[in-house]
């Protein structure tokens, strides 16, 4: 079968609906990015509790991508879909009109509902590949596309807010762009993704949400008391203390439950827990950095003695340059990916992240050098990106390809959460003035993401060398 009438198989209908789909969950990722000193400025606040509004954005994502998920598997992936589109364009147009640090912030964290859009994708992709001999290949492939269009969303809106920035005074104009597009959503999915559904027999495990929300809540609420108390003050780590505890009555009753929120059986599995660890580990980089890298470049070195002194016009081309070596990461891994193991070249895309954040400590001084090395960090997070989902959705059991495509999501988003909150403490650590974080925070920040990305390199040597490759066919003589 040629890759043309592969990609007709899938349904070419779908998979071009669901780029655009992601393209503007890439625009959204893309375009607050260099606007964060800009919107810091417009509510009165530190760089470093700009880190705040991504902390909570992440956690709410952390919470809600399982149980969508779920909810995709029973009632159907296109419906949920749609209802959350709806939500994610509700939360931007009042992230538009938000003029205060409260309002702001909780419209901020209801738009990342807009994260379980790319398990439930893959989902139906997975679902429309049924019958293909390479099912599994097939889904890379399309999820590739896919995921290359979120990349590329993510370039133009980076872009396009540097350009909207400098042409347009009024912040509120400036934000309004991407809640044209999040509407644009809405239209597209009901107009065009197909609402056929093959139900799963189950029900949401509400006591298993229950217990997991109020863990990570826990957990990320001792970290920003961290921020308000100090470190001297011991509710903090109380707090944090019985989040971590609470984890044991979760998994306890995740196993006993006939249908769990997580399904922890599956994620014994050699094939899935590194995965998901590696996701976790991978949202410390992916989702955690962004904010502090686009304040570290808007920072005044002739005020503070370090930053690139950017502004968000010309700081955007260089989250651009990020962000389109991640586009290039997630093309290449499918084809890569086809000469070695797709757990080889996860491998090599968790070592790239890791000598990207590493050679930031000794080469950050001037504009070519960051760009350098995120560059290299870009190339492996993006393949990380396009591979993660698709090789949950591999090595999960048939029927649950949502729940375990939405866990790698999930995972990845709380790792991006708790490195937010730590983040922002770190970098509230002496700073250098009242906007400025401190160049000790920058350096937590570069070194911890370095750390977890070779953690999870290491993690995934344990993956079996054929995971989430096709299976081999029989030679016919």
């Amino acid at each position: 079968m040629t890759s043309t009438s592969r990609a007709t198989s899938i349904g070419a209908g779908l998979v071009g609906a669901l780029v655009f789909v992601e393209f503007v969950s890439g625009f959204l990722q893309g375009y607050y990015t260099p606007l964060a000193s800009d919107i810091g400025r417009h509510l009165g606040i530190n760089d470093a509790d700009v880190n705040w509004f991504e902390a909570a954005q992440l956690l709410l994502s952390a919470l809600c991508v399982p149980a969508l998920s779920k909810l995709g598997d029973l009632v159907g992936h296109q419906r949920v879909l749609w209802w959350s589109a709806v939500l994610t364009a509700v939360a931007t147009w009042g992230v538009a009109f938000s003029s205060s640090f409260e309002t702001y912030l909780v419209f901020w964290a209801l738009q990342g509902v807009f994260t379980v859009w790319l398990p439930l994708e893959v989902a139906l992709i997975y679902r429309r590949s049924l019958g293909i001999a390479d099912r599994a290949s097939a889904t890379r492939r399309a999820t590739g596309v896919i995921v290359a269009a979120l990349q590329a969303g993510a370039i133009a809106g980076a872009l396009s807010a540097g350009a909207t920035s400098a042409a347009f005074e009024p912040i509120w104009i400036v934000l309004a762009v991407p809640a044209l597009l999040t509407t644009g959503v809405v239209l597209v999915i009901h107009l065009a993704v197909d609402r056929e559904h093959v139900v799963q027999e189950g029900s949401l495990d509400i006591r298993g949400l229950v217990l997991v929300s109020a863990s990570l809540l826990l957990v990320t609420g001792g970290l920003s008391l961290v921020r308000t108390e100090g470190v001297a003050s011991p509710w903090p780590w109380l707090a944090m203390a019985i989040g971590l505890v609470m984890l044991v009555p979760f998994g306890q009753w995740e196993l006993r439950s006939p249908d769990p929120l997580v399904d922890l059986r599956v994620m014994r599995r050699s094939s899935m827990w590194p995965v998901q660890l590696t996701a976790l580990l991978f949202g410390v980089s992916v989702l955690g950095a962004q904010i502090p890298l686009s304040t570290f470049a808007q920072t005044d070195p002739d005020e503070f003695g370090f930053g690139l002194g950017l502004d968000s016009s010309s700081a955007a081309p260089l989250i651009g340059v990020y962000v389109l070596s991640l586009l290039v990461g997630a093309l290449a891994f499918a084809r890569i990916s086809q000469r070695f193991s797709p757990r080889n070249c996860l491998i090599g895309a968790a070592t790239l992240v890791a000598i990207g954040y590493g050679l930031l400590v000794p080469l950050h001084d001037t504009v070519p050098t960051v760009a350098a090395c995120m560059m290299v960090a870009g190339l492996g997070a993006g393949a990380l990106v396009a591979a993660l989902p698709a090789a949950a959705a591999a090595a999960a059991p048939e029927g649950r390809t949502a729940v375990a495509t939405g866990l790698t999501n999930t995972t990845k988003t709380i790792g991006g959460a708790i490195a937010s909150c730590v983040f922002g403490v770190a970098l509230a650590q002496g700073t250098a003035g009242e906007t400025a974080a401190s160049l000790s925070g920058y350096y937590t920040v570069w070194v911890v993401c370095s750390a977890t990305a070779v953690v999870a390199a290491v993690l995934l040597t344990f993956v079996p060398k054929l995971a989430f490759a096709d299976p081999e066919r029989p030679v016919i003589p």
